[in-house]
């Protein structure tokens, strides 16, 4: 019989072993290690501690079958009980009193049949629970949760082992002892590699926070954008989620896939850190680094003085009447005051460059100014290199006021060109510039429209293939494998004009859809951007309408995003009660803008 019993509880340890092994919650799989171990040995109570960093015992789970107690783990009972100090917080010794700390620090097991028979301890606190509640506390297993490191990362504690057939306490019996300690030895590695887990996770979650706390801080043109759209595509997603008819009533998403969706929302914009701050915050048509309207501007300062120097050398030489070169001077300086402040007016990009507009700009770039200094000395060398390309003119030289020089292009590099090939390997369809960038003046101050040429809006878009082919360098495990496509779908569009695929619907995964509505509204929104005024609720949505209509949006997504109310929910949360103003969804909805 005895036999029997033994094969029943090494084959009930090998169950609980390979049950400890699979489960992944840590509330979970504590109680159920101090459950199991209760129920090996008919235990009427138990606690779990779990060592801290700051060397203590935290009680994590506690159960007392007579007296109804159960607190911690999934109950959601806080242990209101101080942790265990394992050392004298005074004089640093080690706690040996206790016999929880003693276990924790010798990694021994200490078994005791009668606290109150005992004088190796102080089981005061638990004599005091005893009066308080009218309890028998009297045996007593304690075991060390050793890891796989043989560190001692908890204490499992067992009360009152109970005879099977007759409910009475009895001591914990040399046969159950080894069975205990070999449950709490399965019970550290599990709980040890759990722990593990977790803090990979929380790593990658404050490093992935981290990258997009940066991308916001880099440029107040961002804002909270990496922040906000994480919060706003949850809520959408579990709006989906919760429909039970309707063209998303099969839609739902697994433990991991909500941490799969999490973790793109956080890089949906990973790829900002590539793009360059000047190109992010180029608030004129001649900003780069610093606004080159400073270098025209005494180029203008040169031509002026040259001027004067010419009438002067002309009232000198006495070839012409002094008031006829002064009307002349005035004339001149007035027309390069004028156009100074025309090309100024241009820089701006604050308005639509007409054709005759463009047509001035090429016209004052003809007036000519004399250099009489090296342009190729104390350059970097990347320019040095660009300059090189053309032979160096012998000085001095007359020179345009405005160029467009073969030193203003910007090739791309070997390495730059992977991505924006035809048949490149990521499946982009992009329409790309010939060059990097083009710095020439002539060029960027006839921009038509805003300040951005057409490489650097091509740079600015670059992000989201940035954002891909960071994403599918990264050895995601089998859970997350989809992270590349959601975080990097949100600027495509269900008619196939978006970026960087052209991608249609069908294409796309619903959680991709879900991101593009979220970053889109949470751009519109925003009152961060100081380029732009924040917009109120009701012209956003309104925006977004025909955003639906022209296809380049979810239609079925965007009516969910207003009638289960995460607009306003978000909106409540996050705008400023100024932009917050009724909104008619009725107008929005299908047929409303017919």
């Amino acid at each position: 019989m005895a036999e029997d019993n033994n094969v029943s509880s090494f084959a009930r340890l090998i169950e609980i072993g390979i049950a400890l092994s699979a489960e992944r919650d840590t509330n979970r799989l504590m109680e159920r290690i101090l459950l199991e171990a209760k129920d090996l040995c008919h235990a009427d109570g138990g606690t779990l501690y779990l060592r801290t960093e700051e060397n203590t015992l935290k009680f994590e789970i506690m159960r007392t079958d007579s007296l109804k107690i159960a607190m911690g783990g999934t109950t959601g009972k806080e242990i209101t009980f101080p942790p265990v100090q394992m050392y004298d917080p005074e004089t640093g010794d080690e706690n040996h009193k206790n016999v929880a700390s003693y276990a924790a620090l010798s990694g021994e097991s200490i078994n005791i049949p009668d606290v109150y028979e005992s004088d190796t301890f102080d089981f005061s606190g638990t004599k005091k629970f005893d009066e308080g509640t009218g309890y028998r506390s009297k045996a007593v297993l304690t075991v060390p949760l050793k890891s796989s490191q043989d560190e001692v990362i908890g204490v499992l504690q067992l009360l009152n082992a109970q005879e099977e057939e007759t409910g009475d306490v009895i001591p914990f019996s040399s046969e159950i002892q080894p069975l205990i300690e070999a449950l709490a030895s399965q019970a550290a590695v599990a709980l040890d590699n759990q722990q593990l887990l977790e803090a990979q996770k929380l790593l990658l979650d404050s490093f992935i926070e981290l990258i997009a706390s940066a991308i916001d801080a880099k440029s107040p043109y961002t804002g909270g954008h990496c922040q906000r759209v994480p919060e706003l595509t949850k809520k959408l997603a579990k709006a989906a989620c919760g429909m039970t008819d309707g063209p998303f009533a099969d839609f739902d998403l697994t433990e991991e896939q909500w941490y799969e969706l999490h973790i793109s929302a956080w890089l949906h914009d990973c790829g900002k850190v590539t793009t360059p701050e000047y190109v992010v915050d180029k608030a004129t048509k001649m900003e780069t680094i610093y606004d080159r309207i400073h270098e025209i501007r005494t180029r203008f300062e040169v031509v002026k003085r040259e001027a004067v120097i010419e009438y002067l050398k002309a009232i000198i030489t006495g070839e012409r009447k002094a008031e006829e070169l002064r009307e002349e001077l005035e004339t001149k300086l007035a027309k390069l005051d004028d156009d100074y402040e025309f090309i100024t007016e241009c820089n701006l990009g604050g308005e639509f460059m007409a054709p005759e507009r463009i047509a001035r700009v090429k016209e004052i770039a003809g007036i000519e100014w004399v250099r009489t200094l090296d342009d190729r000395l104390g350059v970097s060398h990347e320019e040095l290199k660009r300059k090189q390309r053309t032979k160096a003119p012998e000085l001095p030289v007359a020179e345009p006021l405005l160029q467009d020089r073969e030193d203003h292009i910007i090739y791309r590099e070997a390495n730059e060109t992977a991505a924006v090939e035809e048949d490149n390997k990521y499946g982009f369809k992009l329409d790309a510039p010939e060059f990097k960038y083009n710095l020439g003046e002539i060029y960027n101050l006839c921009i038509e429209r805003g300040t951005l040429t057409e490489e650097e809006r091509f740079k600015i878009n670059d992000h989201i293939v940035q954002t891909i082919v960071m994403l599918q360098h990264l050895p995601f495990p089998k859970h997350l494998k989809r992270v590349p496509e959601y975080a990097g779908g949100h600027h495509e569009k269900m008619d196939g004009t978006g970026y960087p695929k052209k991608l249609v619907k069908d294409d796309m995964s619903i959680p991709a859809r879900i991101m593009a509505i979220a970053d889109i509204f949470e751009a519109l929104t925003a009152a961060d951007r100081p380029y732009k005024s924040p917009k109120k609720l009701s012209d956003s949505i309104k925006i977004m309408s025909f955003m639906k209509k022209d296809a380049h949006i979810d239609p079925d997504l965007f009516e969910l995003f207003l009638k289960s109310g995460v607009y306003q929910e978000y909106a409540d949360r996050f705008l400023d009660p100024s932009q917050i103003d009724d909104v008619d969804i009725s107008q929005c909805l299908e047929g409303g803008n017919d």
